[in-house]
């Protein structure tokens, strides 16, 4: 898997390439934690290009969410292509996650008060 990583002001942007299973979570582990260590409050991961997730791939997210919620931040999810986002149904995620159908609808929505 390949993280590339962009910034929209104040928003950290993860595109995500490939699968996010349990040989490559360590690697999105280590990239959110370290961020929010430096002081980073919100996330996008795009998932244009995700083409599968794993319960490995889920934990990480999660960790990175329940992280940044206990300190007034967010992590977003856009573009999740159809098998991504029903393994997110399918493990009862989509409550925990706000999900975009786009990397901009997400941009949009963590630069306007909510």
């Amino acid at each position: 898997m390949e993280i590339a990583e962009n910034r929209n002001e104040n928003i950290v942007i993860l595109s995500l390439v490939g699968r996010l299973d349990s040989n490559t979570s360590d690697d999105l582990e280590i990239r959110i934690l370290s961020r929010i260590d430096e002081g980073e409050r919100k996330f996008i991961i795009d998932c244009s290009y995700l083409d599968y997730i794993s319960s490995s791939g889920l934990r990480v997210l999660l960790l990175g969410a329940k992280k940044l919620n206990n300190i007034g931040g967010h992590i977003l999810l856009s573009s999740l292509q159809a098998q991504i986002k029903e393994v997110f149904e399918c493990a009862g995620f989509t409550s925990l996650f706000k999900m975009f159908n786009s990397k901009q609808e997400a941009i949009n929505y963590l630069n306007n008060p909510h």
